[in-house]
């Protein structure tokens, strides 16, 4: 994984590998005791990106995430435990917050063109933030993507894109359902990593 040059570390994590795993491991041992409201998206051998990652992501920027965004939500200063009674009561996929200023969607590319809109109106108002959009490989191959990716630069908005690769479009691995991949842009952040669960769930039978 490389980070472009012109950010920075602005803040320090606090949170641990371990300590992110055992968040999932939680969700995971709920969710199988038939206790969570609705689909659940763990994720997992990803922890340490995202720890580096989020040393360059300011306590203020905006984050947009898709589906599977609990180690986004944690790294991003979401309460621990407001995440944890938010995905019991069936919004794991619906991760939303002012406080810290976050936002997901289920939606593939649902979260691009309204971190799109947050960049530009941070411009237009001079705010001193950014936005950070979080992709899967997936919806990078979708127009959506490369449409709002070439606007931002266009604008020069403050916005910067990450593409999170696990080869994989839901069940189906990406390179397949698409006949190839896309080149990664140069100042886009992008890293690789082998899922850890199903696309959802746990891998086990639960009956709700």
């Amino acid at each position: 994984m490389k980070i472009p040059e012109y950010l920075k570390k602005v803040r320090k994590i606090t949170i641990t590998p371990d300590q992110l795993i055992d968040f999932e491991i939680r969700v995971k041992n709920k969710y199988e005791k038939g206790e969570v409201k609705g689909p659940i998206h763990l994720a997992g051998n990803n922890e340490n990106e995202l720890i580096t990652i989020f040393q360059y992501i300011h306590a203020d920027d905006w984050v947009f995430v898709p589906w599977r965004n609990h180690y986004h939500a944690l790294l991003h200063g979401y309460d621990k435990e407001q995440l944890f009674n938010s995905i019991v009561e069936g919004r794991s996929m619906g991760t939303n917050s002012l406080f810290p200023k976050f936002y997901a969607s289920s939606l593939v590319g649902g979260i691009i063109p309204i971190a799109l809109g947050v960049s530009l109106a941070i411009k237009l108002k001079n705010h001193d933030t950014k936005v950070w959009c979080f992709v899967g490989d997936m919806t990078m191959e979708t127009g959506i993507f490369h449409e709002a990716y070439k606007y931002s630069k266009n604008f020069r908005l403050p916005m910067q894109w990450v593409v999170e690769d696990n080869n994989m479009s839901v069940h189906t691995p990406t390179d397949v359902a698409w006949g190839k991949k896309q080149n990664v842009p140069d100042d886009v952040i992008y890293y690789k990593y082998e899922m850890k669960y199903p696309h959802h769930g746990t891998g086990k039978w639960v009956n709700f």
